[in-house]
């Protein structure tokens, strides 16, 4: 997996189109079908269960898929566990299990070069000024500290002079932001944090202290449900909209990815279109049978990954509904599929980390 990933790396991080996608997902999804199959007796059990061959090269839409939640339910590893040097968990409520993803080497190294990649192609490579719209107990408190905790973790790869804009009560410190913002005046200021806490903790705190922060030259990355957002019918453009009014000028990025695949996120382009990345892809599901659905047909989001090599979380059914708007002619200029997303199918556990919080 390793050679492809290489040679993944060595072209733009959207450049792949449908044809040749397919031909080296076809290979590299089956290789690593192969590879969970020998090293995890669990994934062996399943595959088994439903009469699959596991010699055969088959279209990724063919191959196997597991629930996500399986996850919360066993300890799913494909290398020894003595090579296990992080054990990361989902986002969950008060009473819920979580998901348990267990990482190598490897699979981390992997996992951070391939977010470098693709969030390189929308900031550049230089590691920027970063304001955290969040608060530091995101990473010192550990029942926070999860797909939240690693999301900081992993932007503040590429920042620095790092400014935490919550205080340890979720209360913006509008006087250090302001410093932050005046010292970098001239620099391009990247920012991070989860949607429903950026909405309520930082522009329904500055709306409400009639306060402004007049960034020259931003770009947030965001990321989370957007049930509680939906119900207050804010959406997209009004969010987007809200965050220009009290920060200033601001590019917007929305971005989708969970715990169980971590380094293949899906960031949203210019033009509202979340995009697989040449790492990454999606496939839009029927519930009543699970058959592939057409394109602008909506359905149970399917994702699948080069990278998970340390656990068999390459090819996950998703709680999530969606739909694929098209591939290759996205007028952002990315070839891939570009989709959107509905939000949690109904029952579904409540997982969003703004959800976590407000309970805890």
């Amino acid at each position: 997996m390793s050679e492809i990933l290489e040679r993944l790396c060595k072209i733009s991080p959207y450049e792949l189109n449908k044809a040749e996608k397919e031909k080296i997902y076809k290979e590299a999804s089956s290789d690593l079908t192969r590879h969970h199959y020998q090293s995890c007796p669990e994934y062996r059990e399943i595959l088994d269960a439903i009469g699959y061959d596991i010699n055969a090269y088959q279209e990724v839409e063919k191959q196997p898929m597991i629930p996500v939640r399986l996850f919360k339910e066993y300890d799913l590893l494909s290398v020894p566990r003595d090579n296990i040097v992080k054990i990361m968990t989902s986002s969950g409520t008060s009473g819920q299990k979580v998901s348990k993803i267990f990482l190598d080497k490897e699979n981390t190294k992997n996992q951070t070069r391939i977010l470098a990649e693709i969030l390189s192609s929308y900031i550049g490579k230089q590691r920027l000024p970063l304001l955290i719209l969040d608060t530091k107990l995101a990473l010192q408190d550990r029942s926070m500290f999860s797909a939240r905790g690693a999301g900081i973790v992993g932007f503040s790869t590429f920042g620095r002079d790092i400014v935490y804009a919550l205080d340890e009560n979720m209360n913006i410190d509008i006087p250090s932001v302001q410093a932050f913002v005046g010292k970098h005046q001239k620099e391009r200021v990247l920012m991070f944090g989860y949607t429903y806490m950026i909405w309520q903790y930082v522009v329904g705190a500055l709306r409400k202290a009639g306060e402004q922060i007049h960034i020259e030259n931003g770009v947030l990355f965001h990321i989370g449900g957007w049930k509680k957002l939906k119900e207050q019918a804010v959406d997209t453009i009004s969010y987007n909209k809200a965050i220009q009014e009290v920060l200033g000028n601001i590019k917007v990025h929305n971005y989708y990815g969970m715990a169980e695949q971590l380094g293949s996120v899906f960031v949203e382009c210019e033009y509202g279109h979340m995009h697989c990345s040449n790492f990454s892809d999606i496939m839009i599901r029927r519930p009543e049978d699970f058959s592939v659905a057409e394109m602008r047909e909506r359905g149970l989001i399917e994702l699948v990954s080069l990278l998970p090599t340390s656990y068999p979380g390459h090819i996950l059914l998703t709680e999530d509904e969606g739909e694929i708007l098209g591939q290759d002619d996205c007028p952002c200029g990315r070839k891939g599929k570009y989709f959107k997303i509905h939000g949690r199918i109904k029952g579904a556990e409540i997982r969003g980390c703004s959800d976590t919080y407000e309970r805890h």
